[in-house]
């Protein structure tokens, strides 16, 4: 727990934004919520047929997992992407079940004698919803607001797998480091958050009732504060768009790094404001997002950008490969820079210990014995070109179970502790080194050349050619041993991507 307190005292000021943008997200989230549902739930209970099959529509969207979720708004126009617009879309749509339900259950609940009552005095159907059934049901409306918001901070949490912020971002980088301490600095602020939360609106609740008259005005001033929020948080979020070069990374360790190393190459090369959308997810995600606009730069890799990307065949000449792959890009106004200046292609691992035993060199050496192991891949590797299946049939590679699927990070500790016999990790883990893993040697060159190189918008570099410049900077800077070095740094040592950026850059000035 020290750990902790001593992670969050030196990260104070992004904790209090992940913090701010956590909130944020909530409270804008859960507002849209309860604007959409209450007047849903309300035409419900004067359409009775209605209200069981709007409860099951919502009762179908709260069953759908919300990484899939996040994943089905990706490519959905408008409403989808990458950032806080696809994450509110999914928070409201989880928010909306427990709010319309307890809605419903709380009008359909008062008593049949007090709405005759009411039509006795001469109210009409419009006064009797406002001045008699609303009052009445609002504790009922109150739970419900309760359980979309606690639902909402959990949830928000995973929406910075889509580079939409919060105190998620903690834990996905804790999980790419596989650092407690990173996990945690995350997780207890959230799981803080929404304590207070519960604990707060269920204050409130108990007051409503109790004194139902006081407590109508109340939710009255509650409701409009965080319209206010809404379009406070709306503001804040087209500000952060405007005029800022949005730089996006896919979710492991070397892109976090080298996410870290453009952006603050952009910074301090132009002046020009940088918004970071780093830990996205898998190649596509972070394709889509360029294309569409979301980000404007991330690193690629030549070989990664040719097969999966593009769906060409492999090749192994690097020249040829950079040439190919940068005309693709210029045909869809993308750019392909100059490469970095390493080659980080797959590295079949396994311990160092099991090799200097049985005398493996060359995949091929591991071929005969490959049906007594077992394998763990990351997700990307079962299914890409480049992957799995090319790669079992070149070298006949048959093991004594099929592959299990796992985090590429995760997966270099998972081969050290003997859960897996052999993976597919990156020939610039720091972890290799630390772990004492050995990289067979790929003999029959069935993996293509992965020249890591930055990948922009054409528009952002014509619109800033000072970008550009900057970026160019960057061509040949990187070698191997330096990308080996900062990853070691990330995994094994627990450094922050921003810190080992910051110390290359220096460095290389």
């Amino acid at each position: 727990m020290t750990a902790v307190v001593r992670f969050w005292l030196t990260h104070a000021g992004e904790l209090a934004t992940l913090v701010g943008e956590h909130v944020l997200l909530v409270a804008v989230s859960t507002t849209i919520a309860v604007a959409i549902g209450v007047p849903l739930a309300i035409f419900a209970t004067r359409r009775p047929r209605l209200a069981s099959p709007l409860v099951a529509i919502a009762n179908v969207v709260q069953t759908i997992p919300s990484l899939a979720m996040f994943g089905f708004l990706l490519p959905v126009p408008l409403v989808g992407g990458i950032g806080a617009r696809a994450a509110l879309v999914v928070l409201i749509l989880y928010g909306l079940l427990p709010i319309v339900r307890s809605t419903i259950v709380g009008i359909s609940g008062i008593d049949s004698s007090i709405r005759a009552a009411g039509v006795a005095m001469g109210m009409t159907d419009r006064e009797l919803l406002r001045q008699v059934e609303l009052p009445l049901a609002l504790p009922s409306i109150v739970a419900g607001i309760r359980v979309a918001a606690v639902v909402g901070v959990g949830s928000a949490t995973i929406a910075a797998a889509i580079g939409a912020g919060g105190l998620g971002q903690y834990i996905y980088r804790g999980l790419s480091m596989v650092d407690s301490t990173v996990i945690l600095a995350g997780a207890i602020p959230a799981a803080l958050l929404a304590l207070i939360v519960d604990g707060g609106l269920l204050w409130f609740e108990r007051q409503l009732s109790t004194r139902r008259r006081t407590g109508s005005r109340r939710s009255v001033a509650v409701a409009a504060s965080l319209a206010i929020v809404a379009l406070l948080g709306s503001a804040v979020v087209a500000a952060r768009a405007s005029g800022a070069i949005v730089v996006g990374s896919k979710n492991f360790t070397e892109q976090l790094i080298l996410g870290e190393i453009v952006a603050q190459t952009i910074e301090r090369e132009t002046g020009l404001p940088v918004q970071r959308r780093l830990n996205l997810g898998g190649t596509l995600i972070c394709d889509r997002a360029l294309r569409t606009g979301d980000i404007d730069v991330y690193v690629e890799y030549t070989g990664t950008a040719l097969m999966a990307i593009f769906q060409q065949p492999a090749a192994t000449d690097p020249a040829a490969v950079l040439d190919r792959v940068r005309e693709l890009y210029a045909g869809s106004g993308r750019t392909l820079l100059r490469p970095l200046g390493f080659d980080n292609t797959f590295a079949i691992l396994v311990r160092g210990a099991e090799a200097r035993r049985r005398g493996l060199r060359t995949i091929d050496d591991a071929a005969p014995v490959a049906p007594l192991w077992r394998a763990g891949f990351g997700y990307e590797f079962l299914e890409r070109p480049d992957g799995y299946r090319g790669l079992a049939k070149t070298y006949d590679l048959t093991f004594r179970s099929p592959p299990q699927v796992m985090d590429l990070t995760l997966s270099y500790r998972a081969l050290a502790s003997g859960q897996v016999d052999l993976i597919a990790g990156d020939a610039t883990a720091g972890l290799i080194k630390g772990l004492d893993l050995f990289r067979l040697e790929d003999n029959r060159r069935y993996f293509p050349p992965y020249d890591a190189v930055p990948v922009a918008r054409a528009s952002t570099l014509l619109r800033y050619p000072q970008v550009r410049k900057a970026l160019e900077g960057l061509a040949g800077r990187i070698s191997a041993a330096d990308m080996q070095e900062m990853n070691y740094a990330a995994d094994a040592q627990h450094e922050g991507a921003a810190d080992i950026a910051r110390r290359f850059l220096d460095r290389a000035r």
